[in-house]
Order: structure tokens, then C-alpha cells, then sequence
């Protein structure tokens, strides 16, 4: 199989980072910081490293502060829910994933918040000054993707900082397709938290992300449990990280996404870009040669992540997608992508388009045989029109 569906989840997984989880598991799958006894004990030291790792890998200033969640949707959520209260309004943008838009839309129908938001440029760019004028007296929060997953844009994200700390509002990053592809820098860029998944471009398991926060921010827990410390109280402790945490800890996630973490400290992610953009080069330039291909906001590849958008005159997308797969054994996504708006602003709604996300381990060949595919879907379709 041609595996082009890495936006969704990167596959396959370095050998390494497999080989080294499991045996890791082996050997201190126990509940972290459950029980005094020393397997316990060293389990929560591994989780205390994987916080350490993480600060470092997003510029954090604090590892208390890297909150373990089940995935960047999960840290969104926490992040949305647990910064606003009832009359505050938010400012996000179209580009955003449903994992931003719906939590908000959930507020807004029940009376809690209202939002704004705003549009992106004919490129894919939101504009930083844009963000600056829809903020309010009563803006809260503002939340933005940092690499969209339909249009693969690298969103200002210090500029749009900037703008939010000029007027006093929290900016809340996406970070769920840039991490692990493209530099994240909490502290640097000033912003409130960074929503990360560990399944996409960082190379870990499903079931694993998180939400690493800055020190002044403040975040009310949503959820409540057990987490290890205070059991006596009938309240949920206020301290970080556990304050945001509850329940026990997916230790065999932490430890696939700590060893993730080493294998793209000794890659470089740098190299991984570099490399994923040569062959999204590679594939806008072959796709673009194809009559009866349509592509999306493909001009200039500059602040972009590996992946692309297009359209074959003749096939709905989901029509497209089935004979890649059956035909012609390629694994694509299509569809809305869960970014509704994204599809309606560049006017491919309601049925969405075909998207080809690379990975670390895509080759040339797999680029090719994808463009080839399309071409011959092309030809069949200028034949039946005939």
C-alpha cells in the first residue's frame, strides 16, 4: 500500500520507537504514582522525564505544566472549557478544525459564551491584524491553528501573539499537525498553551497528547477524579499537573511518545520538513500537469506542512478515494476533513476533495504512483465525457 493519509495519523511507526515502548512496558507497566512500592515509584519518574522531554521539545518553561491528555481534541477541550466563563466571547478563525469549532458552538448553544471568526486570505493566511481587530472588551480566549490540515498553511503564530498580548488576551495554539514537523515555541512566542497529539508528525501512538500550558496561565478543571495525591479531600486538587489530570495515566502512551521524542531529537525535525516538502513539491508539480485536476491553494509551498488538496473533473472525492484505494492500492483521505469552513471558503463544499498528507517514510516512487494514478482516473474521465 501507498500510504498517503499522514495528516490522520503517520504510518508506519519507526521500528525503534515500537521496539522501545513495548519493552519499556514490560518492565514498569504499573499505575504511576499509585503506591509507594519502587515499580510505582519508577513509573511516575518516567512519566516526570516525559514531562522534562516535552518542555524542552516545545520551549516550555515548566514541565508541571505539560498536561497528559488523550489526544490534541481532549487538550483543546480542556483549554476552551476550562479558560472561559459565562459572557465572555472568543476569537478563533475559519481554518479551524472541528475539534476547536465545536467545543465553542457547544458554549454558544448554551448560553455561556458567545465567538467570532476569522476569515483567512485567498492563500490560506489569516491576517495577525485581522485576529487583533475582532477582539472585544470581553475577549477571553483566543485559539488558532498553527498548520492547517486541509491547506497545509504555517499560520503566524507570532504575529497573532503579539496582537493578543498587546490587548491582554490568552492565545490557546493547534498545534496538532505542526508538532513534530515544524518548531512549536511555547515560551518564545508568549503564548497561553500548545494542544499537541502524539499519533500525527510526532510519531507516537494513538490514545496520547496533551496541553502544555504557560506559568501564568490559569486553567479550571472540567473533570474530576481520582489522581494519586490529596485523597482525602472531596475536592479535585489544585495543583499542576494533577489538577488537570484525573484518573490513571496512559503509561504505555507516555512512554511511546517519549521514545518518539528521541527518535526526532536524533532525525531532526528540520530534515523531516525539508524532506516531506521536496516531495509535496514533487506531487503539486505532477498533479498540476494533469488536465482535469483541480488543486487548492497551491501555488507558493513557503510556510506549508506536507500535504495537498485536489479534485478530479468527473468523480465526487469519495468516488476518487475508492478507486485509489481498490484500484490502485493508495491510501488518501477525502471528504471535509473535519474543517467544514476551511472547504466552504475555498468552495468545495459540501463534498470536500481528495487529500494526500506525506510522512517521514513517503518515497519518491510513492509520488509517483499516486500522480500516475490520477493521471489514468483523468484520462478515463475525458473518455467517458467523449
Amino acid at each position: 500500500m501507498v500510504y498517503l493519509d499522514n495528516a490522520a495519523t503517520t504510518f508506519p511507526k519507526p521500528e525503534p520507537v515500537l521496539t522501545s515502548m513495548v519493552e519499556v512496558y514490560k518492565n514498569i507497566g504499573v499505575s504511576p504514582g499509585r503506591g509507594s512500592y519502587d515499580l510505582a515509584t519508577e513509573a511516575e519518574e518516567f512519566v516526570a522525564q516525559a514531562r522534562m522531554r516535552l518542555a524542552r521539545f516545545f520551549e516550555a518553561p515548566d514541565p508541571d505544566r505539560v498536561i497528559f491528555t488523550g489526544n490534541a481534541t481532549d487538550a483543546l477541550n480542556l483549554a476552551i472549557q476550562g479558560m472561559v466563563k459565562a459572557g465572555d466571547h472568543v476569537v478563533s478563525t475559519t481554518l479551524e478544525h472541528n475539534s476547536v469549532l465545536r467545543p465553542l458552538y457547544h458554549l454558544k448553544l448554551k448560553g455561556i459564551i458567545d465567538y467570532d471568526l476569522v476569515p483567512f486570505g485567498k492563500e490560506g493566511f489569516v491576517d495577525p491584524d485581522d485576529i487583533g481587530e475582532a477582539i472585544k472588551p470581553n475577549t477571553r480566549l483566543v485559539v488558532v491553528s498553527h498548520a492547517s490540515n486541509v491547506l497545509r498553511t504555517i499560520q503566524p503564530i507570532a504575529e497573532i501573539a503579539r496582537q493578543c498580548s498587546e490587548r491582554g488576551v490568552p492565545l490557546v495554539v493547534d498545534a496538532a499537525q505542526s508538532a513534530g514537523v515544524i518548531p512549536v515555541r511555547l515560551d518564545f512566542w508568549g503564548v497561553a498553551a500548545v494542544a499537541f497529539t502524539g499519533h500525527k508528525s510526532m510519531l507516537g501512538p494513538s490514545g496520547i497528547g496533551g496541553l502544555v500550558l504557560n506559568r501564568e496561565v490559569n486553567i479550571e478543571p472540567i473533570r474530576f477524579g481520582g489522581t494519586g495525591v490529596d485523597s482525602w479531600s472531596p475536592l479535585h486538587t489544585d495543583t499542576f499537573p494533577h489538577r488537570l489530570e484525573c484518573g490513571t495515566l496512559n503509561l504505555l502512551g507516555i512512554i511511546g511518545l517519549f521514545e518518539a521524542l528521541g527518535y526526532l531529537e536524533r532525525t531532526g525535525i528540520d530534515e523531516i520538513h525539508k524532506r516531506e516538502m521536496d516531495l509535496l513539491k514533487r506531487l503539486r508539480d505532477g498533479l498540476s500537469r494533469i488536465d482535469g485536476i483541480t488543486l487548492y491553494c497551491a501555488g507558493d509551498l513557503s510556510r506549508h506542512i506536507g500535504l495537498l488538496i485536489a479534485n478530479a473533473r468527473g468523480f465526487h472525492p469519495d468516488e476518487a478515494g475508492a478507486i485509489l484505494d481498490g484500484d490502485f492500492d493508495i491510501a488518501v483521505r477525502v471528504g471535509l476533513h473535519c474543517a467544514p469552513l476551511v472547504h466552504e471558503g475555498i468552495g468545495t463544499s459540501p463534498v470536500g476533495a481528495i487529500r494526500f498528507s506525506l510522512g517521514p517514510f513517503n518515497t519518491r516512487k510513492d509520488v509517483d504512483l499516486a500522480v500516475e494514478a490520477m493521471e489514468k482516473m483523468a484520462r478515463a474521465a475525458s473518455k467517458d465525457a467523449r
